[in-house]
């Protein structure tokens, strides 16, 4: 655990949650064959070269078969891309501890737990605003229900009202499971009401330990 003063040889939190991933190598071959493919589109269409007029009708015709092809295929890679991309399967998390969470604005806290359920291979959509009834995520796993995440940024331990107050959101939400993740620690008293219930109750000791293991992947 960094102590507080070590922090400033850190960079801004904030830049750390905004530092874009290197874009993998594979979507860049991909984007140049596009360019590529779209550049003869251009030519063949636009400019109509006097020699594809001169091409016997069966080169012609696999000439249009290899176009179409290759804008199927194109659109099919393009496609699956995008569906990894919303996954967030691949999204970079930089492992914060106590005082860095802590450091966050309750906004960046709440985008960077995101990033933590997005890394485990979750679908995350971020509900965090004024009237969403204490629901600051909702995530679902592939092929799997609906569950809802609340973020507190506490310093003050987590007594049993908050937990008693999320376990009546989610079933007010009609969702199988609720998460509470907080920088502060969750009391006895709220991990005994919980006992039972589909609910997960993450303290920031555990919240840092989990950012670590999923940083270290």
């Amino acid at each position: 655990m960094f102590a507080r003063n070590e922090l400033r040889l850190f960079p801004k939190v904030t830049r750390l949650m905004s530092r874009p991933a290197r874009r993998p190598v594979g979507r860049t071959l991909i984007g140049l064959l596009t360019a590529v493919y779209l550049f003869w589109l251009v030519i063949r269409i636009a400019s109509q070269p006097a020699w594809l007029a001169g091409l016997p009708s069966v080169l012609m015709e696999l000439l249009h078969l290899a176009e179409l092809a290759g804008f199927v295929t194109l659109a099919l890679v393009w496609g699956v891309v995008w569906w990894r991309g919303s996954r967030g399967t691949a999204v970079a998390v930089q492992p914060l501890d106590i005082d860095q969470l802590y450091s966050l604005t309750p906004y960046e806290f709440e985008q960077y737990v995101a990033r933590l359920f997005r890394r485990k291979g979750y679908s995350v959509n971020l509900r965090g605003r004024s009237g969403d009834h204490g629901v600051d995520l909702l995530v679902r796993q592939p092929g799997g229900k609906k569950a809802i995440v609340q973020c507190k940024r506490y310093r003050k331990s987590v007594g049993p009202d908050v937990v008693r107050e999320l376990y009546g959101t989610l079933i007010h939400e009609r969702v199988s499971h609720a998460f509470l993740v907080t920088t502060a620690d969750i009391s006895d008293s709220a991990r005994e009401w919980a006992q039972g219930k589909p609910m997960t109750l993450i303290d920031g000791r555990a919240l840092a330990h989990i950012a670590a293991m999923l940083g270290d992947r």
